[in-house]
């Protein structure tokens, strides 16, 4: 009966296709999401190894700068042990751990900025344990800082020869200073040469910067010009 037929075999054929016509392929959309999320996880895995690299560099330049503090913190111990410092006294204290300890907490990156930070400590130190009791002046560059040093030892004698000479004149008294200073520019270099490595030791490993040359022409030029004007001065008079 045509009351009974269904609507699908009473439509026309346009609709007839349209009702039996495939539905849209999946796969490509899938395969799009797939390679999106392969693309994001491959990202976010480079930057995970990045991460952990830097991180790696990170911890090991903090070990080998920690070796370096230590290096430099053991002569230094000794040192001041030396010098008569309590042991009880180069212990920290518990708030200094519990500030240490807090400011290390950020990381492998806080703990190298302090570890950086605890090395110039440990350089200042040397340098002041160096200088012994002149931490400014061995700052200073070599010849400059010895001059302070050599310079004194060279006008002792040169000095001393000007009052005799202002004192006795053209004297027995004067010939015999002139000759017992032939050697005072010598005297005054070696005494300088051992002032400066004493007043200026080295750091560990380093040698004495003693510039004897220079020390030797400030030593020998105040004697050389004084005792020519007195020579002059006598044979003047």
């Amino acid at each position: 009966m045509t009351l009974s037929q269904s609507p699908a075999t009473t439509s026309g054929p346009g609709q007839q296709r349209s009702v039996d016509a495939p539905a849209a392929n999946p796969v490509p959309a899938a395969w799009a999401e797939y390679l999106a999320a392969a693309r994001q996880l491959d990202g976010v895995r480079r930057d995970a190894a990045t991460a952990a690299g830097e991180q790696a560099r990170t911890v090991q330049a903090a070990r080998d700068e920690l070796a370096g503090v230590r290096t430099r913190l053991a002569p230094q111990e000794a040192r001041l042990h030396e010098l008569g410092v309590p042991p009880i006294s180069l212990v920290p204290t518990p708030p200094e751990l519990t500030e240490a300890t807090r400011s290390m907490a950020g990381g492998p990156a806080a703990v190298l900025t302090a570890v950086r930070d605890a090395r110039r400590w440990a350089c200042a130190a040397d340098d002041t344990l160096a200088a012994r009791g002149l931490p400014r002046v061995a700052h200073w560059p070599s010849r400059p800082r010895n001059l302070l040093v050599y310079g004194p030892l060279g006008l002792l004698v040169p000095l001393f020869l000007a009052v005799v000479h202002l004192l006795a004149g053209a004297s027995p008294v004067t010939v015999l200073a002139l000759v017992l200073g032939l050697p005072a520019p010598a005297v005054a270099f070696g005494l300088g040469w051992l002032a400066v490595g004493r007043l200026f030791p080295p750091r560990p490993g380093e040698r004495v910067e003693r510039t004897p040359r220079f020390g030797a022409l400030v030593c020998l030029i105040p004697a050389v010009v004084t005792t020519a004007g007195i020579v002059l001065a006598m044979l003047a008079a």
